[in-house]
């Protein structure tokens, strides 16, 4: 097991509504924002309950939409334990002073959000020529983009991690491939063609965790399968607490045991030193 776990999806939310107001992107708020939000220092002690030493913090876009000043300011509260990772409107005519501004107080990474919880998803977003400045920005800052689609997207995320080879794109959820045939994962095909992409890693979440216990998939024929294409440093684990449901140590304890697979230096790399490649000051 890694020397130092490291988190790279989970979510706070402030409980101070007038300081960080909702205004949720698609003008809808996410149930498990209402149900299970959680505040920075919950999240702290969270963390030091399950074993967890470090976080890179994804900002929940459906409760503050393109409002980075919760993550930043609760990162910035915790500096040696925390990196925030925004959202921003990547094709807005002023997405470039905005990142830039947004950096400026802290944010170590940012996120495309083209649907999920409470949007079907949208990959348009990804075809975007107005969003290529932001993008020329990220890879001179050396600022990784995360991308929340499923496999209607990925088409799009083949073609910007083509198009900019000097940004780091890290895939949520693993892109949600549909395992649930079995090995060799035929349906899932379009997801392992990105391997040939050096540019874009994998996060690893309670969703691949939760699928690969069900059908004709087992985690003993997947992560081998997904280690063997991309590498094991080029795939992170990330829990996405408290959206999936399930305390941060049941959830470690759960990828901890669908990854029991593989070898201890694979495990290095997913549950801690991809993290730090990604997001260096975690290190």
């Amino acid at each position: 097991m890694a020397s130092q776990i490291f988190d790279i999806h989970p979510h706070i939310i402030s409980d101070d509504e007038t300081r960080y107001p909702p205004a949720p992107l698609f003008g809808k708020r996410s149930d498990w924002s209402q149900e299970r939000p959680n505040t920075v220092e919950a999240l702290i002690a969270a963390m030091d309950e399950a074993g967890v030493d470090r976080a890179a913090v994804v900002h929940s876009s459906t409760t503050y939409g393109f409002d980075n000043a919760y993550v930043v300011d609760g990162c910035n509260q915790y500096p040696h334990r925390l990196v925030a990772v925004g959202s921003v409107d990547v094709a807005a005519p002023d997405a470039v002073a905005v990142i830039r501004d947004w950096v400026g107080k802290g944010l170590k990474g940012l996120r495309i959000f083209t649907g999920g919880s409470t949007k079907d998803f949208d990959p348009t977003e990804l075809e975007n020529p107005a969003a290529y400045p932001a993008w020329e920005l990220l890879g001179e800052l050396g600022i990784p983009m995360c991308i929340q689609t499923g496999p209607v997207g990925l088409p799009q995320v083949i073609d910007l991690a083509t198009r900019f080879t000097n940004v780091n794109i890290i895939l949520d959820h693993l892109g949600r491939p549909d395992v649930l045939d079995g090995p060799p994962y035929a349906k899932a095909a379009s997801m392992f063609e990105l391997a040939a992409l050096p540019n874009i890693y994998m996060k690893l979440t309670p969703r691949i965790f939760g699928d690969v216990k069900k059908g004709e998939a087992s985690a003993e024929t997947f992560f081998p399968k997904v280690v063997e294409a991309f590498g094991a440093n080029r795939l992170a684990w990330g829990s996405n607490f408290p959206t999936s449901p399930g305390t941060l140590g049941q959830i470690k304890a759960d990828a901890e045991a669908g990854l029991a697979c593989l070898s201890d230096e694979d495990r290095a790399w997913i549950f801690g030193k991809t993290a730090q490649l990604l997001y260096p000051s975690l290190g």
